[in-house]
């Protein structure tokens, strides 16, 4: 039982094995390599693309993506500030909308503070491949391809270790971006990571066919009266229709107390997300026999909304952005509101700009109040500055998506992907600056990265 292949050896009674010295053959040498095929992690590559540097992009599933796509969270929210006037998000996300307008892809929604598009997660699949591709020959995509280790030497990132189907391979880059979401090259690099004190849950979401037919019956209050038979914790159930179908996007399940970040407990969310659907599919079958609610979609991956972050040279923290604070470094602006979905309670808290406040329980009154005394005015949104995206350490790696550095208010409202989109073009820009100037994304010139990104259609306030 303990016979191991020849330079191997067994060490402390077989807890440890020591694997022999190997050389990596190196797969490819680039500007930039982008960890993450998130819409996040697309748009960075993509921004570089386009500004000549050629780029790796390494995605660890079988399609672009991540949470929109894989995880079936087919809803983005407004481009508009919170009076929907000022339109303040521009770019790739406002690009990739009209690509699927053209495919009868995306339901426009306006003046909502729940979603201002609903978007076919399958097309978006198909008009992300057409954007990376549409790329080529700047932009190389390695689906099914896991970052195992980086090399760092000297205060960088000198190459990564890739695991795929052909082997074990090395990407040599001179930058670059972790967009994995739960800051897996960040982490294994050495960086500092933490993780809040409070982890909002994850959702496994899920596509029906027949929602029309639920009716009169309320699903949500279907999962009240009988969710404890069937072991559900008590949460909200929401969704959105997928356009051009006659199917319906349903998120009803709340994944409590695991940390998807640590294999184990990703293992059981996953599990559990689906169990979860499965629990409401039974209720839906018992209490409402009317009802022709089929299952004819599962996600590739949980949807995940809080991880690991990284520790940068500025947290953003709430009261930035509850009030509004502007930034000589801004690269990114936000309106979505402050969205706690909490893990020792039932429920969601609300905060908005203008100073009010909400706890909502399913099937119980509101409980309204304010978290600040009224003002003559309120802001109207809120940005993200390129120094959260900066680590304190390694001059060339930027981060950009949820594991950005972010206190727990804060983060329960930028972590929203029309707002993580937009750090994901910073990234990708900041990379190429940096590569031209100073080979150090900590000392780029600013000013000259929210032109770039304002060139390329991002709007920078």
């Amino acid at each position: 039982m303990n016979d191991v292949p020849p330079g191997y050896q067994l060490i402390n009674m077989s807890h440890t094995l020591h694997e022999p010295a190997r050389d990596t053959p190196v797969w490819h040498d680039c500007d930039l390599c982008v960890i993450g095929g998130s819409c996040t992690g697309v748009f960075a590559a993509v921004r570089a693309a386009r500004l000549g540097a050629k780029v790796v992009l390494v995605e660890r599933g079988g399609a672009f993506g991540g949470v929109a796509t894989l995880s079936l969270v087919n809803v983005w929210h407004t481009p508009f500030d919170t009076e929907y006037k000022r339109p303040i998000i521009g770019g790739l996300t406002l690009e990739l909308i009209d690509r699927l307008r053209a495919r009868n892809a995306v339901i426009d929604r306006a003046n909502s503070p729940h979603w201002a598009w609903a978007f076919n997660p399958y097309a978006m699949m198909l008009a992300l491949d057409r954007l990376v591709l549409e790329g080529a020959p700047n932009i190389t995509p390695m689906l099914h391809t896991m970052m195992v280790q980086p090399v760092v030497s000297d205060g960088r990132i000198s190459a990564i270790v890739v695991e795929n189907k052909s082997g074990r391979g090395a990407i040599r880059a001179k930058f670059y971006v972790d967009a994995s979401g739960d800051a897996d090259l960040a982490d294994r690099a050495g960086v500092e990571t933490y993780r809040a004190s409070h982890l909002q849950p994850s959702t496994t979401c899920a596509v029906v066919e027949g929602w029309a037919s639920l009716a009169p019956s309320d699903i949500g209050a279907l999962i009240r009266e009988h969710g404890r038979e069937f072991d559900l914790p008590l949460g909200f159930a929401w969704g959105a229709p997928v356009p051009d179908t006659s199917l319906y996007m349903l998120a009803g399940t709340r994944v409590l107390g695991l940390d998807p970040s640590l294999a184990d407990e990703l293992t059981r969310s996953e599990i559990e997300g689906r169990r979860q659907v499965d629990a409401i599919l039974s209720i839906v079958r018992k209490y409402a026999p009317h009802a022709k609610l089929k299952l004819v979609g599962l996600p590739a991956r949980i949807g995940l909304r809080e991880s690991r972050h990284v520790r940068c040279h500025y947290q953003l923290n709430g009261d930035d952005v509850l009030n509004g604070h502007r930034f000589d470094d801004a690269i990114a602006n936000g309106s979505y509101r402050v969205d706690i979905h909490h893990q020792d309670k039932p429920g969601l808290t609300f905060r908005y700009l203008d100073g009010t406040e909400a706890y909502l329980v399913p099937g119980e009154k509101a409980v309204e109040g304010r978290w600040r005394a009224p003002t003559p005015t309120n802001p109207t949104f809120y940005q993200v500055p390129y120094r959260s995206l900066l680590p304190r350490t390694l001059a060339n790696l930027l981060v950009s998506g949820r594991m950005i550095d972010t206190d727990t208010l804060a983060h329960a409202a930028v972590r929203v992907m029309v707002n993580m989109n937009q750090t994901g073009e910073a990234a990708g820009v900041a990379s190429v600056l940096a590569m031209r100037t100073t080979q150090d994304v900590r000392t780029i010139h600013v000013p000259d990265l929210r032109d770039q990104l304002r060139t390329g259609g991002s709007i920078i306030i």
